[in-house]
């Protein structure tokens, strides 16, 4: 998301270069037998579904944003990394390279990648009915407006100029839109340099981001600047989204349960081991030749903001969705989001597949 999952991810659009696919090809779990069976001693399955994930082929993630701090992304990373993957007997193909997920998904040459919100998701739907919502990470809207330290208020905006990068997202629409601004007085600029301290220097007056991202950096510089978050303005949002292929998941629903399964093991690991896991992220950044576009201090800053949104979602368990926490969205997509034809929200979501792989408030990790 070029898609709508590309411009809610402007903070890695410019760093990400011309680069070779970065995929982290893992063979398959088990080992051949000479009378042609499969076996892996190892696994934390039992030998059918081992069989059952191993028949199910090469799974590819991709990731749209290379090797972000996000949630949906580096758990996936860490899931191949710390053999959580190989325990199940899946065989997971990784590419970092920046490529359109949603196409690739919906066309089924991949099976899963992540999107930033779930307006990416509705938009998407709008045009493609062969992607499935499986897992929302956070009801905290990671989007921002953020600009020079002068604005005290999105109405300063009016005879002003506002950056964006492709289009203007619902998210932020609502924003301007609730704060009372009269856009027809704001000079839309459609921003190429991904720079944040154009904002310091004036060259605009402010810029729709991401909240972990161009924020932080500035941040980290100790850059005088001012920030608008959704909340501020009643503006309610998701954040990050996991989608499926539709017919990958309806032919092979506990293959795609099993790697969400990993996946989100994963995550858990990196809530309780940010440092260790960051160092894990950032090393498979530097190895794929991504180390300048994704260093560690960046990783990191991410990693602390959003890892918040995933242990404050009111959705309980990380990943477990429900309709209710897309409904704002939804209804802003509606409004702003340029769409003929708007799928029921159940229709883009699979709400039981993650929901099913906790028992209480504990995620269930299967043993032979």
């Amino acid at each position: 998301m070029a898609t709508s999952s590309a411009v809610t991810r402007i903070r890695i659009a410019a760093t990400l270069t011309c680069v070779l696919a970065a995929t982290l090809t893992l063979g398959a779990c088990s080992a051949q037998t000479a009378g042609g069976d499969t076996a892996n001693p190892n696994a934390a399955v039992d030998a059918d579904s081992c069989k059952r994930n191993q028949d199910a082929g090469t799974i590819t993630y991709i990731s749209g944003y290379g090797y972000s701090a996000s949630a949906g992304q580096l758990d996936v990373f860490l899931a191949k990394e710390l053999g959580y993957f190989d325990d199940l007997c899946l065989d997971v193909e990784i590419n970092a390279s920046g490529a359109n997920g949603q196409q690739l998904v919906a066309s089924g040459q991949a099976q899963f990648t992540a999107l930033g919100s779930a307006s990416d998701v509705m938009l998407a739907a709008a045009n493609s009915k062969n992607l499935t919502a499986v897992a929302t990470y956070g009801t905290t809207s990671p989007f921002s407006i953020f600009g020079n330290e002068k604005l005290k208020s999105l109405k300063d905006l009016e005879g002003g100029s506002l950056g964006y990068f492709i289009n203007l997202t619902p998210i932020a629409s609502a924003m301007l839109d609730n704060a009372g601004v009269d856009v027809s007085k704001v000079e839309m600029v459609k921003m190429t340099n991904y720079d944040p301290t154009v904002v310091v220097r004036e060259q605009v007056d402010a810029i729709v981001g991401y909240a972990s991202n161009q924020p932080q950096s500035l941040k980290a510089q100790d850059l005088p600047f001012s920030e608008f978050l959704p909340a501020d303005e009643g503006v309610e949002g998701t954040y990050n989204v996991m989608e499926v292929n539709s017919r990958f998941l309806k032919e092979h629903r506990e293959v795609a349960a099993d790697f969400m399964r990993a996946s989100l093991k994963a995550l858990q690991y990196c809530l309780d081991e940010s440092d260790a896991c960051i160092d894990k992220l950032a090393k498979l950044a530097e190895d794929n030749n991504q180390g300048a576009a994704f260093p560690r201090d960046q990783l990191a800053r991410t990693w602390a903001v959003e890892s918040e949104w995933v242990r404050t979602s009111t959705g309980g368990h990380p990943g477990v969705q429900t309709e209710a926490m897309w409904k704002p969205e939804y209804e802003l997509v509606q409004k702003y989001g340029d769409v003929k034809s708007l799928p029921k929200i159940a229709d883009m979501m699979d709400v039981d597949l993650v929901a099913d792989l906790y028992d209480g408030d504990t995620l269930i990790w299967p043993a032979k």
